[in-house]
């Protein structure tokens, strides 16, 4: 099996056990074991647990920058908030035991990594504050506690991994549409 090939197959072991059982409870020797493998072997691909679990939660943060820096800020904001809402969740969907490892587990990454990281979230969610500002100002958007519903909102987002099911009866999709209608009915003005 080639080098890369193992590598992506410890990090998919590592995110379902992970996520199964907490970064915590898992160790490399139960790591080795579900991937098949020696326990020293898995340091020829990571030099540490600490490293899997930087690698997961970074390339999901760049995953969830990438799909939202990528759309139209030239939209109105009630369709460039959508469009978050909706690059999220599919972010999410097509990542469920990254993002259960990204979304808990974070709390154990090792320093400098956990303060990068705090950074980085707030980065990512001033880019929502921005479209909802905008909104505001616009008149779009009612005067809201911005704090209690960007809460709602990433609470709302984040727990789809938990629940969601790519071969049940709601699609990305039909959760993305339905997510949208509830979070931006509750904040748009009405129209007379």
């Amino acid at each position: 099996m080639k080098k890369n090939t193992r590598k992506i197959q410890i990090r998919q072991v590592a995110q379902n056990l992970f996520r199964e059982r907490g970064y915590m409870a898992t160790s490399m020797r139960d790591l080795a074991g579900a991937v098949g493998v020696e326990p020293a072997s898995l340091y020829n691909h990571f030099k540490s647990k600490a490293a899997i679990l930087q690698t997961i939660c970074f390339d999901l943060a760049d995953q969830f920058f990438e799909a939202v820096d990528g759309l139209d800020k030239a939209l109105p904001p009630d369709v460039q908030l959508a469009k978050a809402i909706e690059a999220h969740i599919w972010v999410i969907a097509k990542n469920l035991d990254a993002s259960g490892v990204f979304l808990h587990e974070w709390r154990f990454l090792d320093e400098p990594h956990l303060t990068h990281f705090k950074k980085m979230r707030y980065e990512y969610e001033t880019r929502f504050e921005r479209i909802l500002h905008e909104g505001v100002q616009q008149g779009i958007f009612k005067e809201i506690d911005m704090k209690f519903y960007m809460l709602t909102l990433f609470s709302s987002m984040n727990w789809i991994y938990d629940w969601y099911k790519p071969d049940g009866k709601l699609s990305v999709n039909d959760i993305s549409q339905q997510l949208t209608d509830l979070l931006l009915n509750g904040i748009k003005k009405a129209t007379v």
